[in-house]
């Protein structure tokens, strides 16, 4: 059987940027969570059942379920910058997965993990140099 993950084809380019929509189990209490947490500041859309924020150059977007399965199996990874003084800053609120402190890792890359009010799992990450 052939492999076609390594093949290069001739595409054009599509794909611009990846947004996580994340589960929600109350999206105003989210959206509350991720502005004094984790310091998001523009919300661009917010009703009962779906809201759009975003802090620096990150957007989410949050769907109301009821279901905890559903945000407890859910994860996103995040690209950043200055990934020290953003752990610092995020560790002083005490969101920082138990498990995921910030430390370097095998796959070159520095990041820590943090959870949120319904359980997502948030990674931030930057390529070690």
């Amino acid at each position: 059987m052939k492999s076609y993950i390594n093949q290069k084809m001739e595409r054009k380019e599509h794909l611009l940027r990846g947004i996580p929509v994340l589960a929600s189990l109350n999206i105003k209490k989210s959206v509350e969570f991720y502005k004094t947490k984790l310091g998001f500041n523009r919300v661009g859309y917010l009703d009962d059942n779906y809201a759009v924020i975003a802090r620096d150059k990150f957007i989410v977007h949050f769907w109301k379920c009821d279901n905890k399965i559903h945000p407890e199996n859910t994860s996103c990874y995040v690209d950043v910058q200055d990934i020290d003084t953003l752990y610092e800053e995020l560790k002083a609120f005490g969101v920082i997965h138990p498990n995921g402190p910030l430390e370097d890792k095998p796959y070159g890359m520095r990041e820590f993990a943090v959870l949120d009010n319904d359980g997502n799992l948030i990674k931030f990450g930057q390529e070690i140099e």
